[in-house]
């Protein structure tokens, strides 16, 4: 394994992957969608959401003065819409109406829900923090909907058509592909059981055992020639 250094923004990178969120909001008679990636659940008791925010964003504003919003989750068909809805600003067009969107009525908020999306959550704004050149947005969740061929629990990932879009970053994004189930079972030691035979067991600590062994013939030897250098 080849390992290389990175700057430290790259962490932002390593950190997406999570499902993008359109948030829609509306103050007034203006609406606005944008795509956001860092997204996080806060609580469970009450159910808390946080959403970041640049406060250089037309929706920073609209989540402030209407002290509500809604997280909207696309497919891989609105890729290019989430593109679209990240890269011009709703503070000079409706970037819903452009993006011709149907939208439909939510229950509890203001905020127009978008169509063709996967699952939806309404929010009502509990609270705001400053951090760094961001801010949090607190939202507690009203009502959560879901397409029943994406979401029973878990994201299901049958249909490619209901898997929620991710971003990886720039101009890429993705879907998830396989699910893969944890069996965990354990030994009567209490340590993680992999399913070996005691044979395979044997082998793997044998095979540990060198490895550990030739790491620090390894380190003798670069402590040597330091010494030798020195």
């Amino acid at each position: 394994m080849t390992r290389r250094a990175l700057d430290p923004l790259d962490s932002l990178r390593l950190l997406n992957g999570g499902p993008v969120v359109l948030v829609t909001t509306r103050w007034r008679d203006q609406t606005d969608a944008m795509p956001a990636i860092w997204t996080t659940p806060l609580s469970r008791n009450p159910p808390l959401v946080g959403v970041v925010v640049n406060p250089s964003r037309h929706t920073h504003d609209m989540v402030r003065f209407s002290e509500e919003f809604a997280l909207n989750f696309p497919a891989g068909d609105l890729t290019d819409h989430t593109q679209y809805f990240g890269t011009v600003s709703g503070a000079h067009v409706n970037k819903i109406e452009l993006g011709k969107l149907a939208t439909f009525r939510a229950s509890k908020v203001e905020a127009p829900l978008i169509e063709n999306c996967v699952a939806w959550v309404e929010c009502s704004l509990e609270d705001a923090l400053r951090i760094g050149d961001h801010t949090l947005f607190v939202g507690r969740v009203l009502v959560v909907q879901a397409d029943k061929e994406a979401f029973d629990e878990t994201w299901l990932l049958k249909d490619p058509e209901y898997r929620p879009l991710h971003y990886l970053g720039v101009d890429r994004y993705s879907t998830l592909g396989d699910v893969l189930t944890a069996k965990l079972r354990t030994t009567d030691e209490g340590t993680i059981d992999l399913g070996e035979t005691k044979e395979e067991r044997e082998q793997r600590e044998e095979a540990e055992a060198l490895e550990r062994e030739r790491r620090e013939r390894e380190g003798e030897d670069e402590d040597e020639r330091e010494q030798e250098e020195s």
